[in-house]
């Protein structure tokens, strides 16, 4: 038996009773059907409807053929009245998303004659994505027309063509569809073939957010937000923003230039802490000159600073051996020769030390997890 489908005709309809006509226990829980349902069923980018049938919860909802099934955590008695409540916070977000993509969709057809080959409705955001490249710098203004047509707050149709009248109905497709078609109208913006839920007027959506565009396949590729989600996203950027100006002390509107001046000031100041650790190794390098083997323990080295010390280091003695960590986390291991065969030095010490690594002949690198103690002792056996 073919169901009603009640979203269709009132997609605001949040309270409904139908009968319950099956009832198959799941691994998941119980597959309910009914002769009428509010509840949207997964499909065509929309996730499906959540909420109660009678005391069961309903989890998730998809068509089968002529049935919707509407899973529950509960079994409900086939052939009882029950009473549905859908979600309505989740029902209007999904609405909200659903119908700023058709506004979006529609501007850039109109504009670009590209296609909507892909959306996904995603918990955060809402991507689309389209046949051609769009200009960066059209963003801005197609966001702008969609949300003036948004607040203009017209009415949104959808209907079904008798099938006499579809071929005269200049929708927006990729290819022609059989008939019946159910078609949605946002006036002067889109006219398309689609199977969810839409507001009624448009200004429902109350705003549309355009995220990102990046190159994808041929085309590009949309994220953007709408309604609820896009005052949220705004809303935590502004806190964001809020914490940024407190930090910087720059006005909201100025953190950006303060942010740049922020990294020009540790930019330069990382040049001249790079020149000061340049100076600081060839002290510490000269310290050992003319030494067989020169064992030094720095503390907080990264590699590439432990390594540059040790070729530091090098220049003065025949054999470099730097250290950089702790007893707890281990060491950051470093040997560099002018002579000495620096590979085999180091395949020897991280076998004795419990470590491991790799080099050429001039140089190795690695790390060990032995104690500070122990690293001594293995290499004062060696001078």
């Amino acid at each position: 038996m073919e169901v009603r489908k009640l979203f269709y005709e009132d997609s605001h309809l949040q309270i409904f009773e139908a009968t319950v006509t099956a009832c198959v226990e799941t691994k998941d829980g119980y597959a309910v059907s009914l002769d009428a349902t509010a509840f949207y069923p997964e499909g065509g980018g929309q996730p499906c409807d959540t909420g109660t049938l009678g005391d069961a919860r309903v989890s998730k909802v998809k068509e089968q053929g002529e049935t919707i099934l509407h899973l529950c955590d509960k079994p409900l008695p086939v052939g009882s009245t029950v009473a549905g409540r859908i979600n309505w916070d989740r029902r209007l977000d999904h609405m909200q998303q659903h119908s700023g993509e058709h506004m979006v969709s529609g501007v850039i057809h109109k504009r670009y004659g590209y296609h909507n080959v892909g959306f996904h409705m995603g918990a955060d955001v809402v991507t689309i994505d389209f046949d051609g490249v769009i200009p960066q710098e059209a963003l801005q203004e197609i966001e702008n027309t969609v949300n003036a047509g948004i607040w203009a707050d017209f009415a949104v149709k959808c209907w079904y063509p008798s099938e006499a009248e579809l071929p005269t109905v200049p929708y927006r497709r990729k290819k022609d569809l059989p008939w019946p078609v159910r078609i949605v109208e946002f006036p002067d913006f889109d006219i398309c073939a689609c199977c969810g839920t839409q507001v009624k007027r448009t200004g429902e959506i109350g705003l549309v957010k355009l995220l990102s565009c990046v190159k994808f396949h041929e085309g590009v590729r949309i994220e953007m937000v709408c309604g609820k989600r896009a005052l949220k996203l705004l809303s935590d950027a502004y806190e964001q923003n809020k914490q940024v100006s407190q930090a910087f002390s720059a006005k909201m509107g100025e953190t950006g230039q303060a942010a740049r001046r922020m990294n020009e000031t540790l930019t330069a100041e990382k040049f001249r802490s790079a020149g000061l650790e340049k100076r600081l190794f060839s002290y510490i390098a000269q310290s050992y000159a003319g030494q067989n083997l020169a064992l030094h323990f720095e503390e907080n080295l990264s590699a590439g600073a432990n390594r540059e010390l040790c070729d530091a280091i090098a220049d003065c003695a025949t054999v470099a051996v730097t250290l950089s960590g702790n007893d707890k986390d281990g060491y950051s291991l470093c040997i560099i020769s002018r002579t000495e065969d620096a590979k085999a030095l180091g395949a020897d010490a991280v076998k004795a030390l419990q470590g491991r690594g790799g080099g050429k002949r001039e140089a190795f690198q690695g790390s060990v997890s032995a104690t500070e103690q122990e690293i001594r002792q293995y290499f004062n056996e060696m001078r």
